[in-house]
């Protein structure tokens, strides 16, 4: 489920549901952006966020659908917040469910990953001296091109397991 909000959302209240008569699930990743008050040496004092009404809902859909075709997910949930947010808040909410692990874990960080560098939201930090417009971070280009990167070894494997010389 995609959610785009501007009210804030209860993380207990968020996990409850994501597991709630759910016997299959042995993992449970669960990730939680807050508002900090520091960022590129800025301090900060809130944030306010945009986004693209239709396009950012299909565009965390197609992160979710090339998740769900490299790891086997169970249940799944992002939250997103819009409009303006002050110290401290939440931001955005990733929940995995799985039957193990390496899957939850693996395809939380690549649903964050991916939303850094691929969902259409705008954030403008909110400082002493003024808003600033906050652009792409090359390490959140990095950790995104790692999945792909991670892909091309696991085909690598994958191949040479299935074409091993006997």
């Amino acid at each position: 489920m995609i959610l785009i909000q501007q009210n804030d959302f209860d993380v207990g209240e968020e996990y409850k549901a994501l597991v709630a008569d759910d016997t299959a699930a042995g993992a449970v990743v669960t990730f939680v952006g807050r508002v900090r008050d520091l960022n590129l040496g800025r301090d900060v004092l809130g944030l306010h966020l945009e986004y693209y009404p239709g396009m950012t809902e299909k565009s965390l859909q197609a992160i979710v659908d090339e998740a769900q075709s490299r790891w086997k997910i169970l249940r799944w949930k992002i939250i997103h917040r819009i409009g303006d947010l002050h110290l401290g808040d939440n931001i955005v909410f990733v929940g995995i469910s799985s039957a193990h692990r390496e899957d939850a874990f693996h395809a939380a960080e690549f649903l964050m990953d991916y939303l850094k560098t691929r969902a259409p939201f705008w954030k403008k930090e909110l400082t002493k001296e003024g808003s600033v417009w906050v652009e792409s971070q090359a390490k959140d280009v990095s950790a995104a091109k790692r999945w792909e990167r991670f892909l091309t070894i696991l085909h690598i494997q994958i191949n040479y397991f299935l074409f091993e010389p006997k």
